[in-house]
């Protein structure tokens, strides 16, 4: 039998869905499971681990984790791999997970693999698919000659298990280890969106160049208040400086695959189909029925933005 860790991320207590999804594959595997959490106030997030196949947790506390520093986060962890001794080393792939784990894979003289969107696990192998080109083609990834296998998986591409209610795993809480920092983190200037990242979001209403200038973006934000959704953009707007990077969908953006997305005046280049075409139901609306986003979608409206926008908005308020 294999040994997994699950790097695990946690927001205001809970851990999130990406990490729930990891843990299910992670005990459907029927391998011993660990996990691991950083940061203050994890502790309870940790014992849930449990309910999702974990055995052991590690746990970090500590406020200086609360403040992303690479070195770290990065010296802590290497302390709990060690620790764990794990065969398979799985994490979401965030953008701090982005930036720590191929340094973890070089320290440990190790493969990795990123940005994959399914995988199976059979004892220690590991089989994985990754898309590759911006989506144009499909690649069958596994690993030869690692020592440890460190896999970054796209969330929300996993379904979650069915949690046992009221198994805990034991907690093992590890020392902070920040040693010779090279970069020391004074501020962060947090944006001033309320709304769920959208990497964690169930639904995202985006919108493109057909929504003609940055004023009408507040008829997405009016439909996204009504039906509890996320507001994206593709990379146009964005260049254009309608809406900040954060909003961004696509290859050069962030990836997301939430139970609905909504395209308003969006074109469907295939860098911004990259980023959103894993999302289980697509709605698509735009003037022209030639535009490639309709291509990938579940659902067409061929029409101005601007005027399906309020009439959908009206019609969600009648039913939720």
């Amino acid at each position: 039998m294999a040994k997994i860790l699950v790097y695990c991320e946690a927001s205001k207590g809970s851990l999130k869905s990406a990490s729930l999804e990891l843990l299910s594959a992670a005990k459907l595997s029927g391998n011993e499971v660990e996990a691991c959490l950083l940061g203050s106030a994890t502790k309870d997030a940790a014992a849930k681990t449990g309910e999702y196949g974990a055995s052991l947790a590690y746990v970090c506390e500590s406020d200086q984790l609360d403040t992303y520093n690479s070195d770290t986060y990065m010296q802590t962890l290497e302390s709990i791999i060690e620790k764990s001794n794990p065969d398979i080393i799985l994490a979401s792939g965030s953008a701090s997970a982005r930036d720590i784990f191929p340094k973890l894979a070089a320290k440990f003289d190790s493969g990795i693999a990123a940005d994959c969107t399914s995988i199976e696990i059979n004892g220690a192998d590991v089989k994985l698919v990754k898309p590759m080109y911006s989506g144009k083609c499909l690649a069958d990834v596994s690993f030869e000659n690692s020592t440890k296998k460190f896999v970054l998986m796209r969330p929300n591409q996993l379904s979650v298990a069915e949690p046992e209610a009221g198994k805990a795993a034991n907690v093992e809480e590890v020392s902070l280890v920040s040693n010779d920092l090279r970069v020391i983190v004074k501020e962060i200037v947090q944006g001033a969106s309320k709304r769920l990242d959208l990497t964690e979001a169930n639904v995202i209403v985006s919108g493109g160049r057909g929504l003609k200038e940055a004023s009408n973006f507040q008829l997405l934000e009016d439909l996204a208040d009504v039906i509890g959704a996320s507001v994206g953009a593709s990379r146009a707007v964005v260049d254009a400086g309608w809406v900040d990077h954060s909003m961004q969908v696509g290859q050069t953006g962030k990836t997301v695959a939430p139970s609905l997305y909504i395209a308003c005046g969006i074109s469907g280049a295939i860098q911004h189909l990259a980023g959103m075409s894993s999302s289980k139901v697509i709605v698509a609306i735009n003037t022209d029925p030639e535009a490639p986003i309709f291509q990938k979608a579940t659902y067409g409206i061929v029409g101005d933005a601007l005027e399906v926008l309020p009439v959908l908005t009206e019609e969600f308020k009648k039913i939720l």
